[in-house]
């Protein structure tokens, strides 16, 4: 069976793309899936983490590759992959311009974009929503969903949050906090449940949006582990 394939795009860098890339694809690897990431970013920051496990018998879950030189063709190239996972998570480089996230769409069953609940990124939601409805076209089976992460309890985020919800693309309900746990995962090159009791909620989080994503893809009961 062919590989489900989920790209992670954004607009504006530092809304957290990688870190919710990797944590997703790290966690449904420890959940016992084939998953493999492919490193579309020419900044490598998805590759960098991986390799900052620190720990030889404990590496980064997920299969880690780079792909930042196909540009525009890396459709083609990740094609050659889909036979031997059972996930592929595309991290591309920020910019819904980009030759790069539009290749990527091409080939992807679901187009995530990470939103920090602030101005700055609601402006960005549109490029995202444009380049989504341009490729649908072609790869009809195309889904999109935005993902809000370092979520606070504050009147300006919740004026965002409200704004977002009747925006063209659905809103995942669970939304990733700013919290420690995420950035720590970077630094150790681990995802936020290998960090025991201390990163709880960080792992209760992600794994909650990762059951939401397996019911829009389609994927039937996830398994926990």
């Amino acid at each position: 069976m062919a590989a489900k394939i989920i790209t992670v795009a954004n607009q504006k860098g530092g809304a957290g793309k990688t870190t919710c890339c990797l944590q997703l694809a790290g966690t449904l690897a420890r959940r016992g899936s084939r998953v493999l990431v492919i490193d579309a970013d020419p900044q490598g920051t998805a590759v960098r983490w991986a390799a900052s496990a620190t720990d030889d018998d404990h590496p980064f879950p997920a299969r880690v590759v780079s792909l930042s030189a196909a540009g525009g063709k890396v459709h083609r190239e990740a094609k050659k992959f889909v036979e031997d996972y059972d996930f592929l998570f595309l991290d591309g480089p920020p910019g819904m311009d980009s030759t790069v996230s539009y290749s990527a769409l091409l080939i992807s069953d679901l187009a995530l974009m990470p939103v920090i609940p602030s101005p700055a990124d609601l402006w960005a939601t549109t490029g995202f929503q444009k380049l989504v409805e341009s490729v649908q076209p072609i790869n009809e089976s195309l889904q999109a969903r935005i993902v809000v992460n370092m979520s606070q309890h504050t009147t300006l985020a919740r004026s965002a949050l409200e704004v977002l919800e009747n925006f063209g693309i659905p809103l995942l309900h669970t939304r990733l906090g700013l919290r420690t746990a995420y950035r720590q995962s970077a630094a150790w090159g681990c995802v936020v449940g290998d960090q025991g009791q201390e990163a709880k909620i960080a792992a209760t989080e992600i794994n909650a949006l990762l059951d939401e994503i397996l019911v829009v893809l389609e994927c039937g009961s996830p398994n926990r582990g």
